[in-house]
């Protein structure tokens, strides 16, 4: 796999799981089809997907699944997976964090009555994206450098810098009573590929 790679990205016209995906890229500096299908076209895709679900990534015309196994992928080959083994081990262990968020968001996103929506989110909200924040508020603090993991832009900011973003959303002002977090969303707010990138993103509502 050499410079002139081919990239392509499968994913629906969403942020949802591909968009930390998308970031690195931003953040590499690298170019890559961006292919959003239509809710309409998936049953037809699916059974040529090798798992039956998307975002699946084609580098030279070879396809990888599961947006993990894509995101450390990439965050290797763009040197942003961390310096050494401990950092690498390190970087997995705070996007893993950020996954058993999103397992324990799935009730909400299933969720058709909106009124129960709300009463789970009112749940979640107490019970895990408060000491979620207040967890890697501690990380960052820890680490001393800005970053979660080392000195440098990891996979693990990216994957952060999203769910905070969403959060951010779905909760205006949830990240104002973490001065940590407040300032690392600011830094990378400010990086020019990533603003760049968010800036001229298609909009969506997740």
């Amino acid at each position: 796999v050499g410079m002139s790679d081919t990239y392509k990205l499968t994913y629906f016209n969403l942020m949802g799981r591909a968009e930390p995906i998308r970031l690195l890229f931003a953040q590499a500096g690298v170019a890559f089809e961006d292919q959003r299908i239509d809710r309409a076209d998936w049953p037809a895709m699916k059974s040529q997907m090798p798992y039956a679900q998307l975002p699946v990534l084609e580098v030279n015309g070879q396809k990888l699944s599961q947006s993990r196994a894509i995101e450390r992928f990439l965050a290797k080959k763009f040197d942003l997976a961390g310096k050494d083994d401990w950092e690498q081990a390190k970087v997995d262990e705070m996007v893993m964090g950020v996954e058993d968020l999103l397992v324990k968001l799935q009730p909400w996103f299933n969720e058709k009555s909106e009124a129960k929506k709300i009463e789970i989110f009112r749940t979640l909200v107490d019970e895990e994206i408060v000491p979620f924040l207040t967890r890697y508020e501690r990380f960052l603090e820890a680490s001393g450098t800005g970053f979660f993991v080392g000195n440098a832009i990891t996979l693990a900011d990216i994957s952060l810098f999203h769910i905070f973003w969403f959060f951010n959303k779905l909760l205006p002002g949830s990240l104002r009573k973490y001065a940590g977090l407040t300032a690392f969303q600011a830094r990378m707010n400010g990086q020019e590929r990533l603003k760049e990138w968010i800036d001229n993103r298609p909009k969506t509502e997740a």
